[in-house]
Order: structure tokens, then sequence, then C-alpha cells
């Protein structure tokens, strides 16, 4: 199942879109064996991927996103 959305970091204010492909069970594919199987973030206005997982590491979070993140894995994963 596909999922999108807009978070707000709680520290920084900044929003951040994300996009997020997510199975009721966990995978060998998923992040960390769990449920997120494709995931993508974007600072809100901008194209440029911030993080980036594809059944693999393509952009890792940073200490910008690592919030956001967290807030996706908790929801999702």
């Amino acid at each position: 199942m596909w999922n999108e959305g807009i978070i707000t970091n709680p520290i920084t204010g900044e929003d951040f879109k994300y996009w997020v492909k997510h199975f009721e069970e966990g995978s060998e594919f998923g992040i960390d064996g769990g449920r997120i199987s494709k995931l993508t973030i974007r600072k809100v206005g901008e194209n440029l991927n911030r993080v980036n997982y594809d059944r693999g590491w393509d952009k890792t979070p940073t200490e910008e996103t690592q919030d956001v993140y967290n807030v996706i894995l908790e929801m999702y994963n």
C-alpha cells in the first residue's frame, strides 16, 4: 500500500513530504526487516530527495531528517 503525507520536524519546524510503500508483514527487503519497502522524504517545496530507500538505501537519514524518519518508522514499519 502507498501512503504520502507531510510531517513537520518537531525540532526545526520545517515541513517534509514523504511517500512510503508498506506491506502488512515485514520482509527481507523492508527497512530493518520491517514493512516499509520504499520511502522517499523531501523538504516541502524542493525536488531533492533527502532520504531514499528502495529495497536498499540510496540516501540515508541525516541529522536534519532523522526525527521525521523516526515518526514514519513508528507509523508504518
